[in-house]
C-alpha cells in the first residue's frame, strides 16, 4: 500500500473515531491531491528542463559517462526519448565498437552450483562491477543451451551445447558475434590428441581479442598445446616474442612466481616467493622495469590486486571487507587465502574459512566470490572455489572443462614467460 494513501487513512479515522464530520477529513484529502498535481507539474517541468538540454552538451555528457562506464551510460539514454535519439545506441555495436566493452564488469559466481542457465535461475545471470562494488541482473536465456568458457573486456565467450561453436556476447546489449566451431581446428592438431579431442577443444586457458579500425574482431583462444592455424601461402601474422623487460631473478632458497595484471591503466608485475616462509611479495611497473628500474611500490592506488589464474584489479573502497594496498593469494605453504599488505609488509588472512578440506563458512564473504572470479573452472560453474569438494560438472550430456590449463610443459613455459625472463 502506497505511503500517500496509508497517511490519508489515518486522519479519516482519527476524527471519526472522536465523533467529529469527515469533512475536515476530505478537505486534506483534497488538499494533498493539489499539492500532488502542483508536485506532478513541477516534476514535468523540470523534466522537461532536462530534455531542452543543447545537443552538443548532450552529446559531451554522453561521452564522458562511456568513458566511465558504458553501462551507465545505457541508463543515460535511458532518461529521456530525446537523449536517446541524440546519442548513439549501442546496440549493434556492443562488440565491434570497443567504447561500449564493459571491462570492469565481472560475472557473478553464485555458489552452490547455479551456472548460467540452471533452472533455478529462470534465465537470470548476475554482474558486479570491479571499481564500483554495483551489482546488476541480467535475462539471458541464451545459456539454455550455452556454456560459458571465458570473459574477455566485459564480453563473455560462450560454446554451444549441440556443437563447439564459439559465440561472443555483450551480456548488456544482447549482441552476439559466432566464430567457427572449434571442432574445425581438429585436423591441425597432432594424432595423439585424436581421442581426447573433446578435451582438447573444451580446455581454455586463457582469451584475447582486438578489433581493428574496420572493426573487424580477431578473436585468440590459448589452448593445450598451444597450436597455430595460417591460412597456406600466407605470412605469419603472429609476432616473434621479443624481450622488453627483465624481472629479478629468484634466489635458490626462495623461488618466485611471476604474474601480470592490469591496474588504473597500468601493467603491473608481481613476485612472490613459492617456496619458504614468511611469504615476501613485490610489485614493479612495468614501465620502470622497461627503463632497467626495479623499484617496488608501496602503494597501487588503494586497489587489491587478486592472484590465481587470472588476475584481477580491485577498488577496495566499493567492498568494505577488502584492504587497499594488498595482494590477495592463497599461502601455498599454510593453506589460506592471504592479504600481503605493501606498504607495513604484513601477511594475514583475507578473510575466515580455512581452505583446507574446502572448509569455508556459509554465508561466504564477497572476498571468496572475487577470488573463484580468477579461476575460471569454477567461475563458470556457478562454484565457489575452496567451498566443498570439486566435482566434475556434466551438463547435457557433455563434459565441460571451461578454462583451466592443467599441465603446460616446461618448454612452453619458457617460451611464454620470453618477455620476462630471470635476470
Amino acid at each position: 500500500m502506497p505511503s500517500s494513501r496509508y497517511q490519508n487513512r489515518r486522519p479519516a479515522a482519527a476524527l471519526a473515531a472522536c465523533g467529529r464530520k469527515r469533512a475536515p477529513a476530505v478537505s486534506l484529502a483534497a488538499s494533498r491531491s493539489t499539492r500532488r498535481r502542483r508536485t506532478s507539474a513541477g516534476a514535468d517541468s523540470s523534466s522537461s528542463s532536462w530534455a531542452s538540454l543543447h545537443e552538443d552538451l548532450v552529446e559531451l555528457i554522453a561521452r564522458r559517462v562511456l568513458a566511465s562506464d558504458p553501462v551507465d551510460y545505457i541508463r543515460f539514454r535511458a532518461v529521456c526519448a530525446r537523449w536517446r535519439s541524440t546519442t548513439s545506441s549501442p546496440r549493434g555495436r556492443g562488440i565491434v565498437d570497443e567504447r561500449f566493452h564493459r571491462r570492469r564488469w565481472m560475472m557473478l559466481p553464485e555458489g552452490h552450483g547455479l551456472y548460467p542457465g540452471h533452472g533455478k535461475l529462470r534465465g537470470f545471470v548476475r554482474f558486479f562491477n570491479l571499481s564500483t562494488g554495483d551489482f546488476v541482473r541480467v535475462h539471458l536465456p541464451l545459456f539454455r543451451d550455452h556454456c560459458v568458457l571465458d570473459s574477455v573486456e566485459g564480453l563473455l565467450l560462450l560454446q554451444r551445447d549441440h556443437d563447439s561453436a564459439i559465440r561472443l556476447l555483450h551480456p548488456f546489449t544482447g549482441d552476439i558475434l559466432d566464430f567457427p566451431p572449434l571442432e574445425t581446428l581438429l585436423r591441425y592438431i597432432s594424432s595423439c590428441l585424436t581421442d581426447d579431442k573433446w578435451h582438447y577443444i573444451r580446455s581454455i586457458g586463457a582469451v584475447s581479442i582486438s578489433v581493428s579500425a574496420n572493426q573487424a574482431v580477431s578473436l585468440m583462444i590459448s589452448t593445450h598445446p598451444p597450436q597455430q592455424v595460417e591460412e597456406e601461402g600466407t605470412e605469419p601474422w603472429l609476432p616473434p616474442p621479443r624481450l622488453i623487460a627483465k624481472l629479478p631473478a629468484a634466489k635458490p632458497d626462495t623461488g618466485l612466481s611471476y604474474h601480470l595484471v592490469e591496474c588504473d591503466s597500468e601493467i603491473l608485475a608481481i613476485t612472490i616467493t613459492s617456496i619458504g616462509i614468511p611469504k615476501k611479495v613485490s610489485v614493479y611497473r612495468l614501465t620502470d622495469l622497461m627503463l632497467g628500474r626495479t623499484v617496488p611500490v608501496t602503494s597501487i592506488g588503494g586497489n587489491a590486486l587478486f592472484i590465481g589464474k587470472r588476475n584481477l584489479c580491485v577498488r577496495s573502497k566499493a567492498f568494505p571487507t577488502i584492504v587497499g594496498d594488498t595482494i590477495v593469494f592463497v599461502h601455498i605453504n599454510e593453506l589460506y587465502l592471504a592479504q600481503y599488505h605493501l606498504k607495513s609488509g604484513t601477511l594475514l588472512p583475507a578473510s575466515d574459512g580455512s581452505i583446507i578440506g574446502h572448509a569455508i563458512p556459509s554465508p561466504r564473504s564477497i572476498i571468496y566470490h572475487i577470488h573463484t572470479c580468477c579461476y575460471r573452472q569454477e567461475w563458470n560453474k556457478g562454484c565457489i572455489r575452496y567451498q566443498g569438494k570439486s566435482q566434475k560438472w556434466r551438463v547435457k550430456r557433455k563434459w565441460r572443462h571451461g578454462g583451466e590449463i592443467v599441465h603446460t610443459p616446461q618448454s612452453q613455459t619458457n617460451r611464454e614467460t620470453v618477455a620476462f625472463p630471470l635476470s
